[in-house]
């Protein structure tokens, strides 16, 4: 695992969220995901999978691909 691309993923993810001012608890109307899994993703804690990506995904209402949009 590569900690310092999940760190720069976990700002980015965390940033996107609250420019859409997504709450980590408005992921558990979400099946397949959890508002503890987020935070674990945002803090770099833990990898997620390409399904898990396509949800947050959908919830932040973005392409995939913009998750992954950073540097």
């Amino acid at each position: 695992m590569n900690n310092e691309y999940l760190q720069k993923f976990a700002k980015h993810l965390k940033k996107l969220r609250k420019e859409k001012n997504i709450k980590q608890d408005d992921f558990l109307a979400v099946e397949g995901i959890s508002r503890s899994t987020i935070a674990m993703v945002e803090t770099a804690k833990t990898d997620i999978t390409l399904s898990k990506l396509k949800i947050i995904a959908d919830v932040l209402k973005i392409k995939p691909k913009d998750l992954l949009d950073f540097e």
